[in-house]
């Protein structure tokens, strides 16, 4: 019997690539504020931490507020394209749902793009939750957000994992006392992973997926 009970996926880099889309949208937010365009890897390295987080990085702190209007008017209107599944992802979510096991995400996405994203991929109907930023007060990786979504799923932290690829997801697991699982397949390299203490780190969902003798 597999001790896990609850699954809490990461989607940026976990769940999904969406990075195309996001760095088109902050080079187009930069652009307009008169500033160089950021590379694919600028943009990597500073997501993870919410919008306002990651602009803060590559605009600096005080184009934040003039950024955020541009950005989301911009994103509100691409967003899906270029959205794609990463491999294992539909099996993995699948196979966790004929198990009756629960799965839900846990982002730090704008909320309703994230549902929004679920929904047009598919995987929404395999999910008992979609949480993300402005659903609560909190960000990865305050606790008070992973103790919302777990009482939101009446789910036991005992029988809960973690699924992320950042140390953002490491830290908001651990502040929870969950274990974390990361994949290579986002923002960090697996002796990043592996540093930031994650219990293990697999190269694809698909290696989870057979970690846990799902697929």
């Amino acid at each position: 019997m597999l001790p896990f009970r609850t699954f809490l996926f990461d989607l940026d880099g976990t769940l999904v690539d969406h990075f195309a889309a996001i760095h088109r949208s902050h080079r187009h937010t930069m652009i307009q504020l008169g500033l160089p365009a950021p590379t694919m890897a600028e943009v990597r390295a500073a997501v993870g931490g919410g919008l306002e987080n990651a602009i803060a990085r590559l605009a600096g702190p005080a184009l934040v507020a003039r950024a955020l209007p541009i950005y989301r008017e911009y994103w509100d209107r691409t967003m899906l394209d270029d959205v794609a599944l990463l491999p294992g992802a539909m099996e993995l979510l699948a196979a966790l749902k004929q198990r009756g096991l629960q799965s839900a995400v846990f982002t730090n996405k704008h909320g309703p793009s994230a549902r929004l994203i679920c929904t047009h991929l598919g995987i929404d109907r395999l999910l008992d939750g979609v949480f993300g930023a402005i659903d609560t007060p909190w960000l990865k990786p305050d606790r008070r957000f992973t103790d919302y979504v777990l009482a939101q799923l009446k789910a036991d932290a005992k029988t809960t994992l973690f699924v992320g690829d950042s140390p953002y997801d490491i830290q908001a697991a651990h502040n929870a006392g969950l274990p974390c699982w990361c994949v290579s397949t986002g923002t960090h390299t697996a002796a990043e992973l592996h540093a930031a203490g994650a219990e293990a780190v697999y190269a694809s969902l698909a290696e989870i997926g057979a970690a846990l003798d799902m697929v």
